[in-house]
């Protein structure tokens, strides 16, 4: 059994999540443990591209959510689930070019029904929406 791109997503969102929360969170260890071994010992390719793209581009991404906040808010402020789930999307959208940035801002709408709430939706739908209109020009 393989794991699908948006299940593959999910297992980013909560390792970027626990390793936001804990600097020691191994990897390896983590995927093993969220996944109970059912997919095997290896991390699949396209978790590793997630997690170590938000990573190393962090900067660049935050700059680009921060453009679209309202005046007043910083990044720091923004939910950290809410804040990580734009960071995997923008990520996708502005570095995976095999992949219809709508199908990007979808997955991210899918992961805040998920991990956090219909507010959240929002924001992060009005967020991604600045961003895409950014990268189409």
């Amino acid at each position: 059994m393989e794991l699908n791109r948006h299940q593959i997503r999910e297992l980013a969102f909560q390792t970027l999540f626990a390793m936001n929360t804990n600097k020691q969170t191994d990897r390896q260890d983590f995927f093993n443990v969220l996944t109970r071994g059912k997919y095997g010992e290896q991390e699949p390719e396209y978790l590793n591209q997630l997690i170590d793209g938000v990573t190393n581009n962090k900067s660049v991404i935050d700059s680009m959510i921060s453009k679209y906040l309202v005046s007043g808010w910083s990044i720091e402020r923004i939910a950290k689930t809410d804040l990580i789930i734009l960071e995997i999307a923008i990520y996708e959208m502005k570095f995976v070019d095999d992949l219809p940035l709508k199908v990007s801002i979808n997955e991210a709408l899918e992961l805040t029904k998920k991990f956090s709430d219909d507010k959240s939706r929002k924001f992060v739908n009005g967020i991604l929406s600045h961003v895409l209109e950014e990268l189409v020009k």
